[in-house]
């Protein structure tokens, strides 16, 4: 079976109005698997929306092809391609009623009547909208307006559903619920998503696996779970969640894994292959990994520069003579409560060496 999604080596450059050529994709191959759900996460300029337009049809490659269900979509406009897009603001017809905004595809398709009832009326269903066919657009709330729009896309019956940024406008609650509902609704559906974001907890989440770009490029594709616990460079662990890292030095190679020796001179034992003794590398620990006193791993001692209290966590800054800040992660209760972490206060930590990873030092 044909992937669904098949992107080979897709270049895209700009003119920029000063003169000469920005890259915004460099060379992407990339295959998406039917009923996945897929999520390029990125900074912003990093290319991720110009991949989105590029699949959909609304920008046109300088090189490589792309190919949807094993056909090439070269010289296909986006009208012909079996995809649909929701965008960030949603682009609805505020003239027109829910029903409406959802059969126009189906009604300048010239599909029968009857059909186009019948679909809407199921689609409305689906996305919780059963019974709000007639009412007219300003009269729905955001995170209604945003089901309209999957419903206006999911109708005409697509093989892969595009989805740039479009949770971006709602707050904070509908957004976490809306995550939910699409990741429900997908499964339901059994068609592959693909969708932009640039922020980091949605994309975990939402994604069973995720692109991070950077420059036009994919710096690492995997699961969240995979990328969060083993990013391959120092990008990816940088903007996949809060991280600290350390540099060192590989000193032996083991059996399972290599030797490191780091900047205050302790050595950690570190489960990773595929570097050589004598690379610089970073060492990266999490700041949920760090525990309180000491124990077996990479321990130091510090003081607590600020304290956020935000629920079921403390968040910490702590100073370490010689390193950067470090950012630390406490639970709320049981030790952490009996601490009182205050600023001013000196702590030890330490780090199991089974939650330390290394990364490249370098970014790719």
């Amino acid at each position: 079976m044909y992937p669904i999604l098949d992107i080979r080596n897709a270049t895209k450059r700009f003119h920029v109005p000063e003169g000469g050529q920005v890259t915004a994709l460099d060379g992407i191959s990339l295959t998406v698997t039917h009923n996945e759900f897929l999520t390029l996460l990125g900074p912003s300029g990093c290319g991720k929306t110009t991949l989105l337009r590029a699949i959909s049809g609304f920008e046109e490659l300088d090189a490589g092809d792309i190919l949807i269900d094993g056909q090439s979509m070269a010289g296909q406009p986006a009208y012909k391609r079996p995809v649909n897009t929701v965008f960030q603001n949603y682009a609805l017809f505020p003239h027109l009623s829910v029903a409406r905004n959802v059969s126009y595809s189906l009604d300048v398709a010239g599909v029968a009547r009857s059909e186009i009832r019948s679909r809407v009326g199921e689609m409305l269903e689906l996305v919780g909208l059963g019974g709000l066919g007639d009412r007219k657009i300003d009269q729905l709330s955001g995170g209604q307006q945003q089901r309209v729009a999957l419903a206006r896309a999911l109708v005409a019956r697509p093989k892969i559903l595009l989805l740039d940024e479009p949770l971006s406008a709602l707050d904070k609650n509908l957004r976490h619920r809306m995550q939910q509902e699409l990741k429900t609704l997908q499964l339901e559906l059994g068609i592959s998503f693909i969708f932009v974001t640039h922020d980091q907890e949605e994309a975990l989440i939402m994604s069973d696996r995720i692109a991070v770009m950077s420059q036009g490029t994919i710096q690492q594709l995997g699961t969240p779970e995979g990328l969060y616990r083993r990013p391959e460079n120092e990008f990816v662990a940088r903007f996949l969640g809060d991280s600290n890292l350390f540099v060192g030095e590989v000193t032996r190679q083991l059996q399972d894994g290599v030797e490191v020796r780091l900047s205050d001179g302790q050595t950690v034992r570190i489960a990773r292959s595929g570097i050589a003794v004598g690379d610089t590398v970073r060492v990266l620990a999490r700041p949920e990994d760090m525990q309180v006193g000491d124990g077996d791993g990479f321990c130091f001692s510090g003081r607590v520069d600020e304290v956020y209290f935000v629920g079921a966590d403390y968040q910490l800054a702590v100073s370490v003579a010689g390193m950067p800040p470090l950012k630390v992660t406490i639970r709320s209760s049981g030790t952490a409560s009996q601490l009182h972490p205050v600023p001013g206060a000196e702590i030890t930590l330490h780090v199991p060496c089974e939650a330390l990873h290394v990364v490249a030092k370098e970014d790719r």
